[in-house]
């Protein structure tokens, strides 16, 4: 008997701190994302939950393959840091990552990305978000500290991810940004004023897959259409090289 072909899926990898992290909670937009590419692309959550850029960078390694491409078969990663980075030196120096080792963080990533057989168009950086300070002031009292973000400061990286990606050939989604655009109100995307709220995971599932969709939507249903399979030698369908 011929030695069975391992079905290899292709990779989309969410790699970034909370905000990814939680992104595969009901009506999360890693779970959203997931949702859309069944049966094309596994959609792997790889967020760490109070991680920053310089502890990623450092991480990124133990999260990839180097020796096996076709096991890698990566078709997209989103990079999403900063909303750690941009903590107050002062306030929260454990989690504070300056400004421009921030920006060579990002193109680190992309370059080790590169090395392991990750184009820079396949790429994606998303900013961080605004910030609520008012909220998120609350959150930080209860918790025993005082306001440790502001969202001038969050703009300040958004910025440098957005010309980081320039800098390296990546796209990016800037958050920061978008969600402020034309004065609306952007507290409702926000569920303590740093974490995005079910209104804030609907909009950045709704932007990542205007920049995913051209990208992944063409790639084949993988494994046969049920309807397709032949019922007396269901073998000849599911065991084929597809």
């Amino acid at each position: 008997m011929s030695k069975i072909k391992t079905v290899i899926w292709p990779k989309v990898i969410l790699f970034g701190d909370s905000i990814t992290q939680g992104s595969f909670q009901p009506n999360g937009w890693g779970a959203d994302i997931a949702h859309k590419l069944a049966r094309k692309c596994d959609v792997l959550n790889r967020g760490l939950s109070g991680y920053n850029s310089r502890w990623g960078k450092i991480l990124l390694p133990r999260l990839f393959s180097s020796t096996n491409s076709e096991e890698n078969n990566i078709a997209a990663v989103t990079v999403f840091f900063g909303s750690n980075d941009c903590a107050l030196q002062d306030k929260n120096p454990q989690q504070h990552v300056p400004l421009q080792e921030y920006s060579e963080n990002l193109k680190e990533i992309t370059r080790f990305l590169a090395s392991v057989g990750v184009s820079a168009d396949r790429v994606i950086f998303i900013t961080p978000p605004p910030i609520n300070e008012s909220a998120w002031e609350k959150e930080c009292i209860v918790k025993g500290f005082t306001l440790n973000r502001h969202n001038s400061v969050a703009g300040q990286y958004a910025q440098t991810c957005v010309q980081a990606a320039s800098q390296c050939g990546a796209h990016v989604l800037d958050l920061w940004t978008l969600m402020q655009k034309d004065g609306q109100d952007y507290t409702a995307f926000l569920s303590d004023g740093l974490h995005l709220s079910q209104e804030g995971n609907q909009f950045v599932s709704q932007h990542l897959w205007e920049l995913l969709e051209s990208r992944l939507a063409h790639l084949p249903f993988i494994l046969p259409y049920w309807g397709d399979v032949d019922a007396k030698s269901p073998e000849s369908s599911l065991l084929c090289d597809q």
